[in-house]
């Protein structure tokens, strides 16, 4: 899809790709925060952009060098991808983690404002810190997914929040003076039993507590003693890997997730020279037949969309990376009827627990 602002003309597509294509790659809250940079003519010295899912922020304003916060390895390969389609150097783009420090001063803060709120105050945390009294920050959102958490947040971090008017459904919070000596963390604990906690960086899935559906999966592991190479997939902040690991303790043990904090989470819990983390958005790096079991409570929220094309995906990779004789569980809310699919993919598909909500399919090659 094409899009025209600041005198440039730009086509930007998402990756992963969508059969949907009432699925764009930008929303009006992206547009807005150009409009807003357009219509003040904001100096773009240093610049830091964060949640720019598929690079639409990061592509206008590449001319200025901004600092650009990569949250999964897709995002990266879709800003990527989107700079070649355009014929754009990206050698000048800076790109860091969410818990890298950014340095001083940063001028100005672009944030597309995440689903998560625990997400959102990292990112304001960490840009807070790097601002001085005369930097601003501009995060842009939906106005249907306003909640006055976004208010309290900031507030917390900046003197002045000012919200604006709403274009095209959209709103944007302008936030500057930053508060300085705040001391917060950025890392949940939850308790996983009475003796163990489970630690996971702000904005990971599900920060206060372990899943529900991933409950449910632990109590229905089947952990075979033939299971010697184990891979936890779409892994979040490890706790199945953890759980496994406690069980049988000489398995070789693989972690899997498209989100960065997501693996810096788990390094947390898990270490050992049985355990391998690895920061990606597929399993194309593993050999065929390479795993006995694998495991997996698969992603079905594209932020506020609902898409399981994305675990459907994880579904085909993981049937070439099982042992002929492996076998694959995994949990799913009922609702979505991953059966269906599975079935087209795996030889059988067992159903092994379920209750009112949850179900565990188990499947063999």
């Amino acid at each position: 899809m094409i899009y025209i602002s600041m005198e440039k003309e730009l086509k930007i597509v998402r990756y992963p790709q969508s059969n949907n294509r009432s699925l764009k790659a930008w929303n009006a809250a992206d547009e807005y925060i150009l409009k807003h940079i357009d219509e003040h003519s904001l100096n773009i010295a240093n610049a830091v952009i964060y949640n720019d899912r598929f690079g639409f922020l990061s592509l206008f304003l590449h001319e200025f060098s901004p600092k650009i916060i990569i949250d999964y390895k897709s995002q990266e390969k879709s800003i990527y991808s989107n700079f070649s389609l355009n014929k754009l150097d990206i050698s000048n783009s800076k790109f860091h983690t969410p818990l890298d420090k950014l340095g001083l001063p940063v001028e100005l803060g672009f944030i597309k404002i995440p689903k998560s709120m625990d997400l959102f105050r990292l990112y304001l945390q960490q840009l807070s810190v790097a601002m001085d009294k005369n930097s601003k920050g501009l995060c842009g959102f939906m106005t249907k997914y306003f909640t006055p958490q976004m208010l309290d947040i900031a507030n917390e971090y900046f003197e002045e929040v000012e919200q604006s008017l709403a274009w095209k459904k959209s709103r944007l919070l302008i936030l500057s003076k930053p508060k300085h000596g705040k001391k917060s963390t950025i890392i949940n604990e939850i308790k996983l039993n009475d003796n163990t906690r489970i630690k996971q960086y702000y904005g990971v899935f599900s920060g206060k507590n372990i899943d529900y559906a991933t409950q449910f999966l632990i109590k229905h592991i089947n952990i075979r003693e033939t299971d010697n190479r184990v891979l936890d997939l779409a892994s979040g902040n490890g706790v199945l890997a953890f759980y496994i690991n406690g069980t049988k303790s000489e398995t070789e043990i693989h972690l899997v997730d498209d989100s960065f904090l997501a693996v810096e989470s788990s390094k947390l819990n898990l270490n050992g020279e049985n355990i391998h983390f690895h920061n990606t958005d597929n399993l194309k790096e593993f050999e065929e037949n390479y795993f006995d079991f694998i495991i997996s409570n698969p992603p079905f929220h594209f932020e506020y969309e609902t898409n399981i094309e994305i675990a459907k995906s994880l579904f085909i990779d993981a049937k070439r990376c099982l042992k002929t004789e492996g076998h694959f569980q995994l949990v799913a809310n009922k609702h979505l009827n991953y059966k269906t699919h599975l079935d087209k993919i795996f030889r059988s598909v067992e159903i092994t627990a379920q209750n009112e909500k949850y179900i565990i399919y188990e499947c063999f090659k």
